[in-house]
């Protein structure tokens, strides 16, 4: 195997920053453990935006507590059970799941999803970027009277940028070291939160308010889930360090758990704020209502702390960015790779942030198409995952015609039409302030459902659809059987 951009030496890889790109991971670097995911899934969801999300929950899906709490657990449950599944793959394979995706759509059909994903990214970050920038400047105005203006705004989303770029371009081992540690004070910071409102709230209102249709609540669960769904396919970036032994139960539960002990409280938070602070749902800065419900001395440090973590969000979006980037032929370190989607997000934050009127309006609507984008590779690459037994790392590896994943033309066919007729019909059943897909009115267009749809379309035509097998066949060695 040649050492290129995309294939580095693999000295290096233990020092402070990660040199490793696509290639897979030898099995005596894989010293990860199974354990370390949970850090990594509260750190990717330590952020301001499940409040509001929960607040929208109550202001506009007309949803009470209860049905709150029901969407609050059943959410990251069902998008985190989709992130450790297709993380499994991670171990198996060794290399980030952009790269695995090529032994699935072929070597050149693989630039078709990933450009799309690598599309996605541009607006996760640049939510990221925005939020982030919003709590410097509350911070700023609550401790400094600072007022915001689009100079400070450029400022301060440059400075967040820049701190993504740097900390995503360190590599897995940083990333570890600050999610390890931003788990543990979101968590005590959280805890105080939560013995304020619960001190502090208007219970009596809380709980007088009346349900909400079945169809908001499965709606509801669909917008939480969204947010998840869109880490599937970085999953396997976290686990190509686990040794090939470690458990796929274990995986699946980490992901969950990890995810689910910051998403429940944090919606539920939001849908506790909104009943005294509706406008909570719709401000267009969706932070700076935290100094307004909370004294200084817990909105601060913790806004501090949401800070840290949405830097996390965007760091390891950026570091799952580079490998898309690297295998879209971009011949560059995965380090610097990073530096093209932190161009991007800091231009469309800008935008973001003075031009557009409505931030949670945009965010929804990006989430919702964001779902059904991910959901029809999802549906592919999991059914592939669950029966094929092997990658071929020097296959996945090798871009030319000589690869056992060039299949016909670098195209595998049948997996690129499940792929596009999914995509297609699930974005008829979708709708947002901007769409309509003409099928959107019906009861699974109603209840946000089209991305559901988008996973199912996908799996069933590649599961039923011919496929052509690889030129060759993986060694015996390196083979695995995935039991779950």
């Amino acid at each position: 195997m040649s050492t290129t951009a995309e294939n580095p030496p693999a000295e290096g890889n233990e020092g402070t920053v990660e040199t490793r790109g696509l290639e897979p991971v030898p099995d005596n670097e894989r010293t990860g453990r199974v354990g370390e995911l949970f850090p990594t899934w509260v750190a990717a969801n330590i952020s301001v935006l499940l409040l509001t999300m929960g607040a929208g929950l109550i202001v506009f899906n007309g949803l009470n507590f209860w049905q709150v709490l029901v969407v609050s657990v059943t959410a990251p449950v069902v998008s985190y059970g989709l992130v450790g599944l297709i993380s499994i793959a991670g171990k198996r394979g060794g290399s980030p799941g952009m790269a695995l995706s090529r032994a699935v759509f072929g070597q050149r059909g693989n630039l078709f999803p990933g450009s799309l994903i690598w599309v996605a990214r541009w607006g996760w970050e640049t939510i990221n970027a925005v939020t982030g920038a919003y709590a410097v400047l509350t911070v700023l105005d609550l401790l400094f009277g600072v007022q915001s203006s689009t100079t400070l705004v450029v400022i301060t989303l440059l400075l967040f940028v820049t701190c993504t770029f740097v900390v995503s371009g360190l590599g897995i081992n940083a990333l570890r070291v600050c999610q390890k540690w931003s788990t543990y004070l979101f968590g005590v910071f959280s805890v105080l939160v939560l013995v304020y409102l619960i001190a502090n709230t208007d219970w009596a209102s809380v709980f007088a308010k009346p349900a909400g249709s079945t169809a908001m609540l499965i709606a509801g669960i669909g917008t939480i889930a969204a947010g998840g769904i869109s880490w599937v396919p970085s999953g396997p970036d976290f686990t190509r360090y686990l040794p090939r032994t470690a458990s796929p139960k274990g995986m699946v539960g980490a992901s969950i758990g990890g995810a689910g002990i910051v998403v429940l409280p944090m919606v539920l938070m939001g849908a506790v704020m909104a009943v005294s602070t509706p406008d909570l749902a719709k401000a267009q800065d969706p932070v700076s209502f935290i100094g307004e419900l909370l004294p200084a001395w817990i909105s601060v440090p913790y806004l501090v702390i949401a800070l840290i973590g949405m830097l996390l969000i965007n760091s390891m979006s950026m570091y799952s960015a580079g490998f898309t980037a690297q295998t879209l032929g971009i011949k560059v370190p995965r380090a610097w790779a990073v530096s093209v989607n932190a161009i991007i997000s800091l231009i469309f934050g800008f935008l973001l942030m003075v031009v557009a009127t409505s931030f949670i309006g945009s965010f929804i609507s990006f989430l919702t198409l964001l779902a059904v984008a991910f959901s029809a590779w999802i549906g592919v690459f999991g059914v592939d995952m669950f029966t094929r037994t092997s990658y071929d790392g020097e296959a996945l590896m090798d871009t030319t015609r000589t690869s056992a994943y060039w299949y016909r033309g670098g195209f595998a066919w049948t997996a690129m039409a499940a792929w596009g007729v999914a995509l297609v019909v699930g974005l008829l059943f979708t709708k947002v302030d901007w769409f309509t897909g003409p099928l959107a009115t019906t009861w699974l267009g109603a209840n946000g459902l089209g991305w559901v749809v988008t996973i199912l379309v996908a799996a069933a035509l590649y599961a039923v659809l011919p496929r052509q097998k690889p030129a060759s066949d993986t060694p015996v060695e390196t083979r695995e059987t995935l039991s779950i």
